[in-house]
């Protein structure tokens, strides 16, 4: 049987927030858990679909995979991905719910995504750009700690320490965050100055990123590190840089490939000949044999793009345009007018594509007719 979309197990949209897969998950195992549904089948069926989706999209380098290549971008295991385990984020949901670990916790500092918007050209070649990023920090009046200096952070009075208070509700036991702590386990009667006691301050840094040659919209470039400042001990979240290509003014990119519309005149088009077209790497001849069509597509084999994850280098394509002129004098309508008559009776001969759809519009008031 093939698997759900993770988002529709989740039940939220494919634009949904990290705290929004967590929310959707935590309804979800509190209605399906084995524990809350003994010898249930269909329960524990749903459970572990719901486990596997969040596993997937909770890991923002797994949920890009999938947004790209569904199922099959993760269905060949954890191991290629970064970032926290499954396990960490199940056991914090969970340890809320049925009493995992009765421990204070430490938050590892949240992610971040930078907008990167780029030239058709830098996106194919690859660049190096200067970004300039808001971010929280951990202070260094305090050393992240919070508490002033010559001053520490106090064992909580509410949990002993533990981050997390216990509750009797109906037949749990439930284990919920301290609210006097928020989980970290202490608390700080004499906050730092710069900080106001949270450990970090607002900065904004200046980072150089390495875009490399072939990304396309979509691609992410992921800065291991440079997200926000965790809690005292814990490990800075990651800088995720978003691509965005901006609409060319010649060419259109479909993967590898490139393709370029060239208008062309009639006489061109009817009598051949070598016209120059571009490409991103310099100027090309194109060969119109005689009596190119509009719409004619005329493939340069290379000349594309090379892709980010490998593989061979896309083709530009060349799209023909055969345009109608105007704004002709008199003399050169006369000779188009002579030339129409020198067709004569042998219209069709040169005109094959009219006289196909003449017999195709002839026959369709038969039927009608019939």
């Amino acid at each position: 049987m093939s698997k759900r979309d993770y988002y529709e197990v989740l039940e939220i949209p494919n634009n949904a927030s990290d705290a929004d897969i967590k929310k959707a998950f935590r309804r979800l195992a509190m209605k399906y858990h084995p524990d809350r549904n003994p010898d249930d089948a269909d329960s524990e069926s749903r459970f572990k679909e719901a486990k596997e989706a969040f596993e997937v999209l909770s890991s923002a380098d797994k949920r890009a995979a999938y947004d790209q290549f569904g199922h099959a971008g993760v269905d060949q295991g954890a191991g290629g991905f970064g970032g926290a385990g499954f396990g960490d984020a199940f056991s914090d949901i969970f340890g809320d719910i049925f009493g995992g670990g009765g421990r204070s916790r430490v938050r590892k500092g949240a992610d971040l995504q930078y907008n990167l918007e780029l030239s058709l050209e830098d996106a194919v070649n690859g660049t190096t750009v200067k970004i300039r990023v808001p971010t929280l920090k951990h202070c260094t009046t305090c050393s992240g700690s919070g508490a002033k200096p010559g001053s520490s952070p106090q064992t909580c009075s509410t949990c002993a320490g533990h981050g997390q208070v216990r509750m009797q509700q109906g037949f749990f036991s439930v284990q919920q965050t301290c609210p006097t702590c928020r989980g970290k386990g202490t608390t700080i009667s004499d906050p730092c100055g710069s900080c106001q006691g949270a450990g970090r301050v607002k900065e904004h840094k200046s980072l150089s990123v390495e875009v490399p040659g072939g990304v396309d919209n979509g691609d992410r470039i992921r800065l291991t590190g440079e997200g926000e400042a965790g809690d005292a001990g814990a490990p800075t979240g990651d800088l995720f840089v978003q691509i965005h290509v901006k609409k060319h003014p010649i060419f259109e990119r479909d993967n590898a490939d490139l393709y370029c519309e060239v208008p062309i005149s009639i006489v061109l088009a009817a009598l051949g000949g070598e016209i120059e077209v571009p490409s991103l790497g310099g100027r090309l001849n194109l060969k119109i044999p005689p009596g190119t069509q509009t719409h004619k597509l005329f493939r340069m084999r290379g000349k594309g793009i090379k892709p980010v994850r490998g593989g061979p280098l896309g083709d530009l394509i060349c799209r023909i345009v055969v345009e109608t002129p105007v704004k002709l004098n008199s003399a050169q309508k006369e000779l188009l007018e002579k030339f129409g008559e020198s067709m004569g009776k042998a219209v069709n001969k040169h005109s094959p594509n009219e006289n196909s759809w003449i017999d195709s519009v002839k026959k369709f008031f038969e039927d009608m007719k019939s």
